[in-house]
This record gives structure tokens, C-alpha cells and sequence, in this order.
């Protein structure tokens, strides 16, 4: 068996399927994708609305709700709790195969007919304003996130408590503004660093306390721009850095920005691995461009923000003990052998099938529970089933769909972007693989023109005191002017603090943002490596070690080898 090279349908790219490529699409009896890794990303990310909530009225109880869908959808919409409680029968809205037309047009029309929950919550307490996260008790603009208490306005992150504007990371405790860090208490204004506390602006750090603006350091305590102090003299430039305050704050965040472009990256934050690439893995072997998976990745290829998984391919938000997983998205929890799944969990053979949960041998199916050999929601003995899944399969290969660029679609590729419930602008692909509105028209994907609100500004960021201890409750729940005004990232122009937040700035002895909970949520964003390998050269001289990283080679960042990096910062 020799690789292929393959034209993508998308984006017009060659791409290249390798020999252990060709012996999983074997194994998951699928035809070889025609969309390159990239465009089979941008597909997936492009039904998964994490941020953008609408309010909306339920169509069960008729009251007025928060949801990823908008009201302006002919979608039938219940309150997610009221969607659990399960009082009716799903498969009432069961449909015959029509082998007519194509699977995805079918898919489709169910789609329109079948309740769906307002938000992709589970077993969340006290956070209405959150979506994709599970585990969650007393969260607030939280998404994609579990086992977290008390977290606010973050994004990715798993095992977090009383935090606030985190991206990424798990085990974090009273941290704000962190990016991709772990184990760490009392935190702020990091990024990718581990087993940290009582520290500011560290970037690359183990097991440091009490440390500010520290690149690649190691087992350290009392240091300030990589200077060794003691204890008396790291409180004394402490307190006269007035770290209390936004005009201090912000003076320190600029310097950090010139002194950390000094410092040498390490290629890719891959730790305790054995043949990986790509960036921030733990504990994981034989993955292919595989980012941001927390631990026991094993023979799995673009997978992203992921764990426990095994056998696995093109997946985001996807395992917690799964294996055999095919183009799925926020999917996994002890499950087995799925394909092109949306938001499925504790199930096991599921294919094409949107927010399933506790069941097996489903095949296009929606919102279904404990239910197996189902197929567009009607029920089948085990026999019928068995039967009718080949014919289908054989249909869809022969009679593809076609989407209105012409791309085909048959048994294998992942639900078109088109049929998506959500415009391109709305989902996490715009976070990721950002578009310009006519782009985005260019590939035939919906683009979602910003809604013009009118806010009667109550505090312009001017006029907030610029120390923390100066700041009163009177600011609470006020209409506060973000700094941006309209910067083009879902800027909401202004925002409001919220008493628990304000709560916390004082305990932490931060000062109030000048920017609103999406523009702070971009910056973040901003500060995390694309999803995309460059290979390149180690830029230490006289080595000679190259590598795949995330780092493109226009960036200006210093990029070394592991060796070379060891050996800088030991």
C-alpha cells in the first residue's frame, strides 16, 4: 500500500493520505475523504456555536430562554431543562428512508422537526449562560468547559475553580487571564505554564511562586524578568509595579511583550509523548497533528481539544475514553465507533446523528436516548436494521449530495456547512480559520450580518478609577463602554459587571477590564498557536534538528528543537 496524493474539493490544495491514513478509513469502512485536513476542520467547527447566544421563546412552555439557536431559525426549540426532563417521545417524528433523494437532504427536514435543547448542557447548576459544558455548578459566559465551579467568561477548560477569563488548561484555582496553563493557583496573565502560584506574567514556567514576568524558568521562587530576588526585595518591586491598577498593569503587560519575543519557544509543547506532532499533548503516542489533548491520546490524527482517546480521526471536543472515532464534534464518554456525529455521548456504532445519548446502532438519527437500531428516529428490530444500514450506505455513495458549490458528499464526509444550523460568523470556525464576510460567500457558507444595539452607556472606560480600591459596588450591573467600541471580533461595544465578578477583582486585587467579555475572550484567543504545522528548522546555530510546530516561519518568535531548548533552559 503506497500513500495518495489527493486534490481537496474545498480549497483546490493537494493533500496527502498516508499508509496508516489508508488502514483506518479500511477499518471504519469509509471512502477516502476528498476535503484536506484543514477544510475537514473548517467543516466540523462550522456546526459547533459555542459563544453566541440568542434569546428566544421555548416552544414547549412558551416563555422566553437563552440559546446557541436564534429566533429568527424554523427550528422547534425547547429549554434544556425541560428537553431532559424527556416528557415526550422522539421517535413520533421517525421517517422511512426515502432512497428517492440524497441522505443529507432527509437529514435536513428532520432536522427541522425533531426539539432540540436550547443550549448542549449536562448536569449544570446555576449557569444559564453557559453552553457545551458539563459538570458545571455557578458558571457565567462559560463554554466547552467541565468539572468547574465558579468560573466566568472562559473557554476550554477542564477542572478549573472561583476563575475568571481563562482559555484552555485544567486544574486551575483562583487564576484570571491564563492561556493554556495547568495546576496552578493564584495565577494571572500566563500562558502555557505549569504548577505555578502567587505569579504574574509567566510564559513557559514549572513550578514557579511568587514570579513576574518570567520566560522558561524552572523551580523557582522570588523572580522578576528571570532575576533572582529575595523575598524582601521581589514585595518591594511588587508594590511599586501597582499591579492594583489598569495603568500599571498595562505597563507591565507592554514590556512583557518585547521581553518574551527575546526568549527561545520550544517547537511544540509536547510532554511525555512518543511520536506526536503538534502542540500542547500529554501523555499520548503515535498521534498525527494532533493539539491541545490533555492526556492518553494513542494512534489518533487531527484531534483537537481532546482526551482519552484512542484509534481515532478528525475530531474536536471529542473522547473521554472513546475509541474508533471518524468526524465527530463534541462526541465521546465512554463510547465506541462512531461517524460524523454531533454532540453524542455514552453510545456505541452511531452514525450521522445529532445529540444522542446512552444508545447504540443509531444512523441519522436526532436527540434520541436510550434507544438502539433506529434510523431517522423510527424504531427497527435488530434484523431490519442490519439490512437496510448497506442499502443506505450504498446509496448515499451512488447518489450523493451536492452542495451549491458542487463539492459531493458521500458516505464518509461530514455533514455539508451549508446545511449547518448556524452562520459561518456564529461558530467556532471563525475563531480558528476567520473569514472575511466575502470569503465566506465564496464557499457558498452563511454569513450572519451583526445585530446594531443601542446602549445607554452609564460609565465610558475614561471614567473608571484606574485602582481597583477605589472602585465601588455602585459599578455593578452599570452599562460600561468597552474600549474597542466595534473591533470586528463579536465587540459587544459594551458590557456589565456582575457582583460575583466584582467580588473577585477585589479579593484578587485586580483592576476592572476596559474591554468586554468577547474582546478579552479574541485577545486570549490571539495568544494560542494556529492549528497547523510548519515544518521547519531549529534556530539555534550550529543545529542542524528539524520539526514540525505551530510556529509559522513569518512569526518572530526564536524556535528551537527540544534539545536545544532543554538545554537553554537546564
Amino acid at each position: 500500500m503506497n500513500n495518495i496524493v489527493k486534490k481537496c474539493q474545498n480549497c483546490k490544495q493537494e493533500f496527502v493520505l498516508e499508509i496508516n491514513d489508508l488502514s483506518f478509513y479500511e477499518k471504519m469502512k469509509v471512502s477516502l475523504p476528498t476535503f484536506c485536513p484543514l477544510c475537514r476542520s473548517i467543516r466540523r467547527m462550522s456546526w459547533r456555536n459555542e459563544r453566541v447566544l440568542f434569546k428566544r421563546i421555548c416552544n414547549s412552555s412558551g416563555k422566553e430562554i437563552i440559546s446557541m439557536f436564534p429566533s429568527s431559525d424554523n427550528l422547534i426549540v425547547y429549554d434544556r431543562d425541560i428537553w431532559w426532563k424527556g416528557d415526550f417521545d422522539l421517535l413520533t417524528y421517525g421517517k422511512n428512508y426515502n432512497f428517492s433523494t440524497t441522505f443529507f437532504v432527509q437529514f435536513k427536514e428532520l432536522f427541522s422537526i425533531v426539539p432540540l435543547p436550547s443550549l448542549l448542557n449536562e448536569n449544570v447548576k446555576d449557569s444559564s449562560y453557559c453552553n457545551c459544558v458539563h459538570n458545571t455548578k455557578n458558571g457565567y459566559l462559560l463554554f466547552a468547559s467541565m468539572e468547574t465551579e465558579n468560573v466566568f467568561y472562559s473557554t476550554r477548560v477542564i477542572g478549573a475553580k472561583d476563575s475568571m477569563d481563562l482559555f484552555g488548561g485544567f486544574n486551575q484555582d483562583m487564576c484570571y487571564e491564563n492561556v493554556m496553563c495547568d495546576k496552578s493557583q493564584r495565577l494571572f496573565f500566563s500562558e502555557r505554564s505549569i504548577e505555578c502560584i502567587e505569579s504574574y506574567f509567566l510564559t513557559d514556567c514549572k513550578n514557579l511562586s511568587n514570579c513576574i514576568a518570567c520566560v522558561n524558568l524552572i523551580n523557582k521562587s522570588y523572580c522578576i524578568w528571570n532575576v533572582q530576588y529575595t523575598k524582601e526585595e521581589y514585595k518591594k518591586i511588587l508594590s511599586d509595579l501597582h499591579l492594583n491598577t489598569n495603568s500599571g498593569l498595562s505597563n507591565l503587560k507592554n514590556k512583557f511583550i518585547d521581553f518574551k519575543i527575546k526568549s527561545p519557544k520550544r517547537f511544540a509543547n509536547i510532554i511525555r509523548c512518543d511520536s506526536v506532532t503538534g502542540d500542547n499533548i500529554n501523555n499520548s503516542k503515535n498521534c498525527k497533528s494532533c493539539f491541545d489533548a490533555y492526556k492518553d491520546l494513542e494512534d489518533c490524527s487531527f484531534c483537537t481539544h481532546t482526551i482519552k482517546l484512542k484509534d481515532s480521526y478528525d475530531g474536536y471536543g471529542v473522547g473521554d475514553n472513546a475509541d474508533h472515532m471518524y468526524e465527530v464534534i463534541d462526541s465521546g464518554v465512554n463510547a465506541s465507533n462512531f461517524i460524523s456525529d454531533i454532540c453524542v455521548h455514552e453510545c456505541h456504532n452511531i452514525f450521522y446523528s445529532y445529540n444522542c445519548h446512552n444508545s447504540s446502532n443509531l444512523f441519522g438519527c436526532i436527540g434520541l436516548r436510550s434507544k438502539q437500531y433506529c434510523i431517522f428516529n423510527k424504531q427497527y428490530s435488530k434484523e431490519e436494521y442490519e439490512e437496510l444500514i448497506p442499502r443506505i450506505i450504498e446509496q448515499m455513495n451512488n447518489f450523493p449530495y451536492v452542495d451549491n458549490k458542487g463539492r459531493i458528499y458521500k458516505y464518509g464526509e461530514f455533514f455539508p456547512t451549508e446545511l449547518s444550523p448556524f452562520s459561518y460568523n456564529e461558530t467556532i470556525a471563525q475563531e480558528y480559520y476567520p473569514l472575511t464576510k466575502q470569503q465566506t460567500l465564496a464557499f457558498g457558507y452563511k454569513w450572519k450580518e451583526k445585530e446594531e444595539k443601542n446602549y445607554n452607556i452609564d460609565i465610558y472606560s475614561k471614567d473608571i478609577e484606574d485602582d481597583i480600591n477605589k472602585v465601588s459596588e455602585n459599578i455593578i450591573n452599570k452599562v460600561i463602554e468597552c474600549i474597542h467600541k466595534d473591533c470586528g471580533h463579536q465587540c459587544t461595544k459594551a458590557f456589565k459587571i456582575i457582583l460575583e465578578e466584582y467580588q473577585f477583582y477585589k479579593r484578587m486585587n485586580l483592576p476592572i477590564p476596559r474591554l468586554c467579555p468577547n474582546c478579552r475572550h479574541h485577545e486570549r484567543l490571539l495568544k494560542r498557536n494556529p492549528l497547523k504545522l510548519w515544518h521547519r528548522k531549529c534556530m539555534n546555530n550550529g543545529c542542524s534538528n528539524e520539526f514540525e510546530t505551530s510556529y509559522s516561519p513569518d512569526r518572530p518568535e526564536i524556535v528551537y528543537c527540544e534539545k536545544c531548548y532543554q538545554r537553554e533552559i537546564y
